[in-house]
């Protein structure tokens, strides 16, 4: 009989000197992230959130939005939408959001199969709901032939890599409570948006009347660790039962709690959205000075979106990854990631010279 091998420790199988532009999903976990694992780690905690790494994570979150919230660890941003939307619906409810937004065309149509949700969307000329964009949708409130619109959902920042400013989030959340729905807010990349903003995230979400968000770390240095964070946790049944229901509850909870602990330690959740932030900026303004390339939405956050001709695409997604946003237009997709540095940027800028100018 042959020899089998040994088993053996992994080995690593990517190039850890890799740079992308096509996700910030994309960009590994942060080395502070990762030592907050291992001192998590060892010896037993109880399960299921009662562990102290996710008590403490209270505090923390009611520290950052200024009130008595209520936050729930979940797997992933998907599973953060989907339980946020369920906790402010009832199961005739629907929900408006933009015709771009991320529960609309990237969940797979999770909120309708696992929350049973109608969504109600809206085209928008830049990612963004306005109150006027909302009664396009916000009405039949008593008729029982059409689903009920209970909440309205924005993303901040946009699909679109637009934001919402502090006054247009607390415009809305007026409107929306004057029609008797919540407003949820997606918050993937709610760290680029306060890093941009440059205000206390409070100014632009439990301040400005949002009533429920997914606040995302994946994209910003975490392993799989998402919160639904509920400003008023008097007005949700049973987000507990919920998280449950939908599959989002984790038991070994530690190891998402304290990836939060290590990113809101000291800003280190800030200095890493602004550092994508500030790469997404020096690569618009690269692209800027290169004609044939157009800059399609004004670049606000962490994303960078493009017109340039198919076979410069084409070329260029030889040589790095990144996506489509509308194929048929032309229209492309750049993301920068908290560890994407100048050099990677400059390297791309050469790249697109270089292709454009064949």
């Amino acid at each position: 009989m042959a020899d089998q091998p040994s088993p053996t420790a992994a080995h690593r199988r990517h190039d850890p000197e890799a740079r992308h532009f096509a996700s910030d999903n994309y960009a590994g976990v942060h080395p502070e992230v990762l030592a907050a694992l291992a001192t998590a780690n060892g010896g037993h905690a109880v399960s299921y959130g009662e562990d102290p790494y996710s008590e403490h994570l209270q505090g923390l979150m009611s520290g950052l939005f200024g009130a008595e919230v209520a936050a729930y660890p979940v797997f992933n941003g998907t599973g953060a939408n989907v339980l946020a939307l369920q906790a402010v619906t009832d199961r005739w409810g629907s929900v408006i959001c933009a015709e771009t937004a991320h529960i609309n065309c990237d969940e797979g149509g999770a909120p309708e199969q696992v929350a049973g949700l109608k969504l109600h969307a809206v085209p928008t000329p830049d990612g963004k709901l306005t109150p006027e964009l909302v009664d396009r949708q916000a009405w039949g409130f008593d008729d029982e032939h059409r689903a009920m619109p209970q909440a309205v959902s924005i993303t901040q920042s946009t699909e679109l890599g637009t934001l919402y400013t502090p006054d247009e989030v607390r415009a809305l959340a007026d409107h929306v409570h004057g029609l008797g729905m919540r407003l949820h807010l997606d918050g993937a990349r709610l760290a680029n948006a306060a890093a941009a903003l440059e205000v206390p995230v409070r100014e632009f979400t439990s301040d400005a009347g949002v009533d429920i968000l997914s606040f995302g770390a994946t994209k910003n240095g975490a392993l799989g660790a998402e919160a639904v964070v509920i400003m008023d946790p008097s007005s949700v049944a049973r987000p507990r039962h919920l998280r449950k229901r939908s599959m989002q509850l984790a038991s070994k909870m530690r190891f998402l709690s304290v990836q939060f602990e290590a990113l809101l330690a000291d800003g280190l959740w800030l200095r890493l959205a602004g550092q994508a932030n500030a790469m997404a900026q020096r690569l618009a303004d690269g692209v800027a000075q290169i004609d044939g390339v157009e800059i399609l939405y004004p670049v606000q956050a962490n994303a960078v979106f493009a017109r340039l001709p198919h076979e410069v695409t084409r070329r260029l997604q030889e040589r790095h990854r990144f996506y489509f946003w509308d194929e048929a237009a032309g229209d492309v997709r750049w993301m920068c990631s908290y560890d994407t540095t100048a050099e990677d940027v400059d390297g791309f800028l050469d790249s697109i010279r270089a292709e454009i100018g064949r």
